[in-house]
């Protein structure tokens, strides 16, 4: 008698435009498992969240990842969560269990390892400098301090978000009019803002003033190449976009749910890119 497929998928409001769908379908095929993973629209409050969380648990779901706006509400739902997930305050992946649900936050391990994979050789012993103070912002934060960032700085253009996460995580703020001259010294810069995806406004910065060898981070992946990553191209600099740290974040996932193999590579990214031409 045939087994039931293995059923996962992806939370958020909107969700039609996510690609984790198509990477877990990807990673199921070249497993050859029988899975399926889909996107779920839940509208934003605590209580859609939890009854949809209920009704998947009850049809068999393995587990789910989640984005904006439930992140915060699936470490509510949790029954247990790792210690990253408690430290950011929020959840990208719930899994199912017998005795519960359990949450965790991948997008730290997943840009752990997007900056790795891009500058294997990375030293972040001088200062990192972190534009945007938003839900990401945490994740990424932490994801600096693992990697062993002992100068972190934060700034945004509303001060008093970037004052509250300084406070939270012991970090130094920075006034957004100062961003511009904060990359000279900073080994790393990662742009957690909206400020260049598309239809939006390019983040000003100068690429004169840019750090040699500073690696340029970019969470944004429409476009690929946000004009933050074009300036580093352009200067030399190493970037890592945010199709990468997609790509890296999803693997727990599928891991954990499906039970096969969760290789990030240029067939995958290949995939992708491709999947998001035909979206133009």
């Amino acid at each position: 008698m045939r087994e039931k497929p293995i059923l996962a998928g992806v939370i958020g409001s909107p969700v039609a435009h996510s690609l984790s769908p198509l990477i877990h379908t990807i990673w199921a095929h070249r497993a050859q498992i029988d899975g399926y993973y889909m996107p779920v629209e839940v509208p934003a409050s605590y209580d859609d969240f939890a009854k949809t969380m209920d009704a998947l648990r009850t049809i068999g779901f393995a587990g789910v990842n989640v984005t904006l706006p439930h992140k915060e509400n699936a470490l509510r739902y949790s029954d247990e969560a790792s210690e990253l997930a408690s430290k950011t305050g929020a959840a990208n992946m719930l899994t199912f269990t017998d005795n519960g649900s359990y949450a965790d936050n991948s997008d730290v391990t997943g840009f752990e390892s997007a900056v790795k994979s891009a500058a294997p050789d990375l030293s972040v012993k001088g200062a990192c400098l972190v534009l945007g103070a938003g839900g990401a912002s945490r994740a990424i934060i932490i994801a600096l301090q693992n990697l062993g960032a002992k100068s972190i700085f934060i700034t945004n253009r509303t001060e008093q978000k970037a004052a509250g996460l300084a406070e939270k995580f012991g970090l130094k703020t920075l006034a957004w009019a100062k961003r511009k001259d904060a990359v000279e010294s900073a080994d790393l810069v990662v742009n957690t803002t909206s400020l260049g995806m598309s239809g939006q406004p390019p983040l000003d910065l100068d690429g004169a003033k840019i750090k040699p060898g500073a690696v340029i981070a970019d969470i944004v992946y429409t476009p690929m190449e946000t004009p933050l990553l074009k300036l580093a191209r352009e200067v030399g600099n190493p970037g890592v976009n945010g199709l990468a740290m997609l790509m890296h974040q999803a693997a727990p996932g599928f891991r954990a749910w499906f039970g096969g193999e969760a290789e990030v590579d240029e067939d995958l990214r290949t995939a992708l890119v491709g999947e998001l031409e035909r979206r133009r």
